[in-house]
């Protein structure tokens, strides 16, 4: 039963709040993304990754659920290419004919 100051069976004390973000270095994101630093700096300040400066002097940190949110993103915007490429390819003349012109 968690009470506050309760150490856990493990000997630790029970996680807090899941509300406080995981922060990872711009280095750590550039990896996982496979992109290099100053991209990821860019991606910060386009709005497309959430970060934050900390320290003296200030270092940035990125919240590891944007970069998450990121690659959801990128997926999804992928798939919706695929699909609007498929659907120009199924517009080719090839595939439906030559266009007719209409009697009347």
């Amino acid at each position: 039963m968690g009470r506050a100051g309760h150490v856990g069976e493990n000997g630790r004390m029970p996680d807090a709040s899941p509300a406080v973000p995981r922060l990872l270095a711009p280095a750590q994101v550039a990896e996982l993304l496979q992109i290099g630093v100053d991209e990821v700096i860019d991606l910060v300040h386009e709005g497309e990754l959430r970060g934050v400066q900390l320290g003296s002097p200030a270092r940035w940190r990125i919240e590891e659920s944007s970069v998450e949110d990121y690659l959801v993103a990128q997926v999804e915007h992928s798939r919706r290419m695929a699909l609007w490429r498929q659907s120009q390819v199924a517009s080719f003349p090839e595939v439906w004919g030559p266009s007719t012109p209409h009697s009347i």
